[in-house]
């Protein structure tokens, strides 16, 4: 199966980024992951999180900005990757001047019920 981002509408999650999901279950033929694309402005950022059971991979497309992850602080640019296990703490604030882009990678899939806010 396909997907093109040009096609897909994007939306706001429970953290407060905008994504577009480029596979997901409940849409595409995927069963156990899902890949969405974040977007989030200029002196933006999303709320303080965790999820219960998705472990994630961030990977930095576009941009920069800072991520919070647990107890640590620490920069992130284009072409950086940054794991984040199940129930770790994390947030991304833009600290450039253009979009921040994030691919993000989710196993389980993302889900709202899954995303508690701190």
């Amino acid at each position: 199966m396909k997907t093109s981002i040009d096609d897909i509408q994007p939306y706001e999650t429970k953290d407060g980024s905008m994504i577009r999901e480029l596979m997901h279950p409940e849409v595409h033929d995927c069963r156990n992951i899902s890949l969405a694309m974040a977007e989030i402005g200029p002196g933006k950022k999303t709320a303080l999180h965790h999820h219960i059971c998705s472990e994630e991979i961030y990977h930095i497309v576009m941009g920069e900005g800072s991520m919070t992850l647990g107890t640590q602080e620490f920069a992130i640019g284009k072409g950086d990757t940054v794991l984040i296990r199940p129930g770790m703490s994390h947030q991304v604030k833009n600290t450039g001047k253009k979009v921040l882009k994030i691919l993000c990678c989710c196993a389980p899939p993302y889900s709202h019920s899954d995303t508690k806010i701190m």
